[in-house]
């Protein structure tokens, strides 16, 4: 059987899903990359790190016994608004600033005051220091000479596949996370596009996810051991292609994230901007979707992970059982983790506060604390973030008729059952569901195996479990959010000051 391969860079690692053409699992592998944090609120990564990755994780998906010759398509996805900035030859200028990172606050509140209107009304956002275009201004009051240099600029899965096919393009879903893109009007915007010091003949061709971009070249096949020729589908943004993987493809569904970030997405017919929420089309061609989300979910179980259960081992070998682990002991901690709250900022916040100044923080530790209770308080502050970017999207009225929930913390049983709670509905967990899964449906539909990307769901998507929410612990975790929430309005006001006195 052929298969059909989906390749998804997350912020922290690379993750290859291989399917058959009648959406039958065949295997999958993961890679861990690094980020680096030079100085506080920085994040930025290093391009040959994510090609290295996918060649290891190739490597893992043949070791399973995958066998990479059969692979008819593969598409990739990516984290968005991290810029590759590149050389005449297509070589990286410096390692790339990515979504997470906050140095350019001061360049935010330039572009609200004098650009905020037109940005909005453009491109459905606000200026947060997540986007290319506050980074980019930041790049050229601090490193002129980088803007300079740089000739082209791809996004992180138009780097890879520029590499596996030497043909550089992105999708309108990814250009739009950018502040660089002209909704309306569907293509560059010239006057964004100049005030972040970027020629506009740097940017890429625009195409569609499902459009074929290009094909696995001789170099990129001894590589990776892709077959020379592959197609290599477009794909698009990692949230857009989650979604759609998941099966969120209905106006009203309401996807629940717990990968390295957290995201609340809801589905609809037609755009929806809003101040506090972020706007992008769907993969489903007319449908939009927005996105109320939180920098750090599945990367504060990370850090947890590494922070308080190194002697467990923290090499992609042991990480299930170190997980488990974790399952264990924050299992054993009563809802409330026995009065330990935890904030989840370890990178300032988005939604719904858009406040780079934040820090995370445990509160009510006492003398009969101990690790499983920090554990749990992480699970739970990650579930009240994320119930707390769900205000947002209450506010809206937008209607909610489906509930799933992805990303990798959906694996852990209790967490799933924690958010289930916190949210008090009904949730779903699709299988795979996950964004290398979704971008295995557009790689078959660009090739023509599937008739539509709806198609694609129809015949591939499974759900493995649906999780009921418990009334009594529901009406606890409601009124522990209340606490959550006085926590943080209180703490709020002395990171500013700790800032501006910094």
């Amino acid at each position: 059987m052929k298969l059909l391969l989906g390749i998804d860079y997350g912020t922290g690692g690379c993750k290859v899903t291989a399917i058959g053409e009648d959406g039958s699992f065949a295997g999958e592998a993961s890679t861990e990359f690094g980020t680096f944090h030079d100085h506080p609120g920085w994040s930025e990564q290093e391009p040959q790190d994510w090609w290295n990755a996918l060649k290891t994780s190739l490597g893992k998906l043949a070791a399973k016994g995958v066998d990479l010759k059969s692979v008819a398509a593969c598409a990739l996805d990516g984290s968005t608004h991290n810029a590759v900035l590149l050389d005449a030859h297509y070589q990286p200028v410096r390692r790339t600033i990515m979504w997470t990172d906050q140095r350019s606050t001061a360049e935010c509140e330039m572009l609200k005051a004098g650009w905020g209107e037109k940005i909005f009304s453009t491109c459905y956002q606000m200026p947060a220091p997540t986007w290319t275009l506050p980074q980019m201004m930041w790049l050229k009051a601090n490193e002129p000479y980088v803007l300079a240099r740089t000739e082209h600029v791809l996004f992180v899965k138009d780097y890879v596949r520029y590499l596996l096919t030497g043909e550089a393009a992105t999708d309108r879903i990814e250009a739009q996370g950018t502040l660089f893109y002209n909704i309306k009007r569907g293509g560059w915007d010239e006057e964004l596009v100049a005030l972040s010091g970027l020629r506009l003949s740097a940017m890429p061709r625009l195409i569609a996810p499902t459009d074929v971009a290009g094909r696995v070249t001789a170099q990129a096949a001894a590589f990776t051991g892709l077959p020379e020729g592959t197609p290599v589908v477009c794909g698009s943004s990692d949230s857009a292609v989650e979604d759609y993987g998941a099966g969120a493809v209905e106006p009203g569904d309401l996807i629940i994230k717990l990968a390295t970030a957290g995201n609340v997405n809801s589905m609809t017919a037609a755009a929806h901007p809003h101040p506090k929420t972020l706007t992008y089309s769907h993969i489903v061609p007319g449908m939009w979707y927005s996105v109320s989300a939180t920098n750090a979910a599945a990367h504060c179980m990370r850090w947890l992970r590494d922070a308080f259960f190194r002697e467990q081992g923290t090499g992609n070998g042991d990480q299930k059982n170190v997980y488990a682990l974790i399952d264990s002991e924050a299992g054993a901690s009563p809802v409330g983790a026995n009065g330990v709250f935890f904030h989840p900022y370890l990178q300032g916040e988005r939604c719904p506060y858009w406040d780079a100044n934040l820090r995370a923080s445990f509160t009510g530790i006492s003398i009969s604390s101990v690790r499983g209770d920090f554990a749990r308080a992480v699970m739970e502050g990650v579930a009240f973030s994320l119930k707390d970017c769900y205000r947002t999207l209450e506010e809206m009225n937008l209607p909610v008729k489906r509930i799933f929930l992805i990303g990798g913390g959906a694996r852990s049983k209790i967490w799933s059952e924690i958010v289930a709670n916190v949210f008090n509905r009904t949730v779903a967990v699709p299988e795979p569901g996950d964004a290398s899964f979704g971008a295995c449906l557009l790689a078959g539909t660009g090739i023509g195996i599937f008739k539509d990307v709806k198609d694609a769901v129809s015949k591939c998507l499974n759900i493995s479990r649906r999780i009921e929410p418990t009334p009594a612990v529901a009406a606890e975790y409601d009124h522990l959010f209340t606490c959550y929430r006085r926590i943080h309005d209180a703490l709020a006001p002395i990171y500013k000051q700790r800032k501006e006195q910094t």
